[in-house]
C-alpha cells in the first residue's frame, strides 16, 4: 500500500477527510518553497500538491499562471523542484507529496529518468494535467514501478469510458475538477458535485478529491461532507501574493487552519 493510500485509510478510520493544498514550487522565490511547505503541514495538510512551473499551464487560471511565471523567472526547473522535495524530506517530514504539472518537462527528462529521480527525491505521486489516461498505460506502469501513484483528473464532462480508463491506470486518488473552467473559478455547482461523487467512487474505486473553485471554509466544509478530500490552490497563492515574504508562511498556516477546522467540524455534524 502506497503512502498516499495509507493516508486515506488512516483518515477514513479517524472519520476525517484529506486536506490537499497546492502551491507552485519556486513561488514567490525558490528559498520560500520549503518554509511554505512546512506552513502547509502546520495548517493541517494531509497531502501536498506541489506545482511544477510550466510556461503554458492550460488548466490554470490567472493566479496560478502568475505563480508559474514568477517561479520560471527565478530559474525554476523540474530538477530544482525535486531538490526542494529532497530538502523537505531532509527535515524528517513524511507528508505525501504529489507533483502536479504538465507533460513537456517530463518528456524532456524521459519517463523512466523522471520517475526514478522523483522517487529518489521523496515524491509519492504524480498528476500530469495533459496526460490522458487512455494513452498512459506505460507512464502509469513506470510510475508504479518507481513507487509513485499516477493520479488522474476527472471532470463534469467525463464519460463512462473515461471513468474506466482512469480506473485502469490510476492509483492513490482521483482529482475531480468540480467545474467547467480553470483553477480559481468561482462558479462551483455543489449540487452537481453531490451527484457526481457517488458515481465516480463506484466506477473508479478510489478516494475522490475535489478541486477548482474552492475558496473559503464554508465551501470546503460542504465538499468535505461529499468527497474524500478537498484540494485548494489558487486561494493559497493569493494569500502568498498579498503577504510579505516574511509574513507569508504564517498567513498560509492561519488560512489553512480555518479550512481544516471547518472540514473537521463538517464531519462531526
Amino acid at each position: 500500500m502506497s503512502t498516499i493510500q495509507q493516508t486515506f485509510k488512516r483518515l477514513a478510520g479517524e472519520g476525517r477527510k484529506a486536506l490537499i493544498p497546492f502551491i507552485t514550487a519556486g513561488d514567490p522565490a525558490p528559498e520560500m518553497t520549503l518554509p511554505l511547505m512546512q506552513a502547509l503541514v502546520a495548517g493541517g495538510a494531509d497531502i501536498i500538491e506541489l506545482g511544477v512551473p510550466f510556461s503554458d499551464p492550460m488548466a490554470d487560471g490567472p493566479t496560478i499562471q502568475r505563480a508559474s511565471e514568477r517561479a520560471l523567472a527565478a530559474g525554476m526547473s523540474t530538477r530544482k523542484v525535486l531538490d526542494m522535495v529532497r530538502a523537505f524530506r531532509a527535515t524528517g517530514d513524511q507528508t505525501p507529496i504529489v507533483l502536479m504539472g504538465y507533460a513537456n518537462p517530463i518528456e524532456a527528462m524521459g519517463l523512466e529518468a523522471f520517475a526514478k529521480a522523483a522517487s529518489e527525491a521523496g515524491v509519492d505521486g504524480v498528476l500530469v494535467v495533459d496526460y490522458p489516461p487512455e494513452e498512459c498505460v506505460t507512464f502509469a506502469e513506470v510510475c508504479r514501478a518507481a513507487g509513485l501513484d499516477p493520479v488522474f483528473l476527472l471532470a463534469p464532462t467525463s464519460t463512462e469510458q473515461r471513468f474506466a480508463d482512469v480506473a485502469a491506470v490510476g492509483s492513490g486518488y482521483i482529482y475531480y475538477v468540480s467545474l467547467k473552467g480553470v483553477t480559481g473559478s468561482a462558479t462551483l455547482d455543489l449540487d452537481e458535485v453531490a451527484r457526481r461523487i457517488p458515481v465516480i467512487r463506484e466506477k473508479v474505486g478510489m478516494p475522490v478529491g475535489v478541486g477548482f473553485g474552492i475558496r473559503d471554509a464554508a465551501t470546503a466544509a460542504r465538499i468535505a461532507s461529499l468527497a474524500d478530500a478537498v484540494v485548494i490552490g489558487s486561494r493559497i497563492i493569493e494569500e502568498i501574493e498579498q503577504s510579505s515574504r516574511e509574513e507569508a508562511p504564517a498567513k498560509v498556516t492561519a488560512f489553512l487552519r480555518g479550512i481544516r477546522t471547518a472540514m473537521d467540524n463538517a464531519g462531526e455534524r
